[in-house]
């Protein structure tokens, strides 16, 4: 069987799929019509940031299952997945902890300004120090987790070492198990008035575009540090924009733009209440390796040792009728 590797994935998940004797096709032009004419006989696909829409999928008849290397799939047309019995595999065991990792690193670099101590101490003003605005501790602070998946409940356990108190929003899980996991559920509107930081770790859909936007705004405390690993588009970028420019909160860490890469016109260029990265909270050396294993033992698990597969990796299981 013959599988395309589309974007660059670790070595490691390679030597998964030549384990397996997989005839492997690596694939880094995505261009969509070399896509069509790449894809046409293959079993599987191990998918990085590429599009895969139906014009493409419409080619590949052979084709049993696309493998996400990461949790989030809004760059494959899901329905023509289901209509046509094709799995959908993500790796949602091998990134919570780096993308948890990452969200604290915001937290911390922006309460506490770190960019204005080092730009402070840089200039040869180390005795002015108290010439730096206040910053704070996450000690007893409210933390609002919008989703409680797997990476929200990793950023929980950090966020409780820092003796924070975490607030779960989440209306898909059982509140039992958010106070299981030593955390307090909230009502969204409610959890917004308390924050001082929320994190975002929800998928991008229709109920969940523009989640925060000028409305949610006006309900955040001044000193609020929002951060967003998820999906562009979930915080409404012109609001946020107006936010930091009118100081309505205290700053933003961005991970992810409604379009990527962001226009080098981008508003959030301008603020100095911001830190952003290039949608990387997930791409550690260690993350890599994970995501990159995960990925092509899904896909030969589906294919050849059904048995081994972890069912919770297929996105629409019950659609192809796998459960």
């Amino acid at each position: 069987m013959k599988i395309a590797v589309i974007g660059q994935i670790h070595e490691n998940g390679i030597k998964v799929l030549e384990e397996a004797k997989f005839e492997i096709l690596r694939i880094n032009n995505f261009d969509e019509n070399n896509l069509k004419k790449q894809l046409t006989d293959v079993d599987g696909i191990a998918l990085r940031t590429a599009s895969i829409n139906a014009s493409i999928l419409l080619k590949c008849s052979k084709l049993k299952i696309i493998v996400r290397h990461g949790v989030g799939y809004d760059n494959v047309d899901i329905d023509y997945l289901n209509q046509n019995k094709i799995a959908l595999g993500i790796t949602s065991t091998s990134n919570a902890v780096s993308v948890a990792e990452h969200v604290l690193t915001m937290f911390l670099y922006l309460t506490k300004k770190i960019k204005l101590s080092d730009k402070l101490t840089r200039s040869g003003n180390f005795k002015n120090k108290s010439s730096l605005p206040n910053f704070f501790e996450l000690y007893q602070k409210n933390v609002l987790i919008l989703g409680f998946g797997r990476i929200g409940r990793e950023v929980a356990k950090r966020c409780i070492g820092f003796d924070a108190k975490v607030y779960v929003y989440d209306p898909f899980i059982e509140k039992q198990f958010i106070v299981d996991q030593k955390c307090i559920p909230i009502d969204k509107e409610e959890g917004f008035k308390i924050a001082d930081y929320i994190t975002v770790h929800l998928p991008l859909n229709k109920s969940t575009k523009n989640f925060i936007s000028t409305n949610e705004f006006s309900l955040f405390k001044e000193n609020l540090i929002l951060v967003n690993t998820a999906r562009g588009g979930i915080i409404n970028e012109e609001a946020l924009s107006s936010a930091l420019k009118e100081k309505k909160i205290a700053g933003a860490g961005i991970d992810v733009f409604e379009q990527e890469p962001p226009p080098n016109n981008h508003p959030f260029f301008n603020f100095e209440n911001i830190i952003m990265s290039p949608h990387n909270s997930a791409l550690t050396l260690e993350c890599r390796k994970r995501m990159a294993i995960e990925c092509c033992e899904t896909i030969t698990y589906f294919l050849n040792k059904r048995k081994e597969l972890n069912l919770n990796n297929i996105v629409n299981k019950e659609n192809i009728n796998i459960i």
